[in-house]
């Protein structure tokens, strides 16, 4: 079984970063054995009652938004989010929201539905991780909103090596000349 490099993100961001790049390659978390039923299962899901082809259109219309937004991108969005609803009802004087989806489609729906909140809500605090062979989102929790990497001890200690390596070899050849 693969495991996951970015966990704990908000639904939507953990399934974003089910893809990843590895060595150059796309990875797929999904496409493993039994990773999609695990990912359902994660989140309450049954897996034999979810649809992984509705989750992964779900994942590709969310990363569509991310990486290039535009009427395509709402329109994929506005795909996945055709196939559930949130309706509010007041029991015993106190409202509720309760939502219903086509079947196969809880999990997707869901994950689209909170994209959507964190895009009305805190839109400047999604981010992509700043690594540039990193494809992983993040959901910048820091006081001053300045994260970023999706995890200092990889990403952020590439770069910050891969930088001082620059520093070191330009203040040699400097030094040769």
């Amino acid at each position: 079984m693969l495991e996951r490099l970015l966990v704990g993100e908000t639904i939507s961001l953990d399934l974003v970063n089910t893809e990843w790049i590895d060595r150059g390659e796309m990875v797929d978390f999904l496409a493993a054995d039994g990773a999609a039923e695990l990912w359902f299962r994660e989140y309450g899901f049954d897996p034999a009652t979810e649809d992984v082809e509705a989750l992964r259109a779900a994942r590709a219309a969310i990363r569509s938004l991310l990486e290039s937004p535009g009427p395509e991108a709402d329109a994929r969005m506005n795909d996945v989010l055709s196939h559930g609803y949130e309706s509010t009802r007041v029991s015993d004087g106190r409202p509720g929201t309760t939502s219903a989806t086509d079947p196969g489609w809880g999990a997707a729906w869901r994950a689209a539905r909170a994209f959507t909140e964190l895009l009305a809500t805190h839109p400047d605090r999604i981010r992509q991780c700043a690594h540039p062979d990193c494809v992983l989102y993040f959901y910048d929790t820091s006081r001053n909103g300045s994260r970023r990497w999706h995890s200092m001890e990889t990403c952020g200690a590439r770069t910050k090596s891969a930088r001082h390596y620059r520093r070191s070899v330009s203040e040699e050849k400097a030094k040769q000349h």
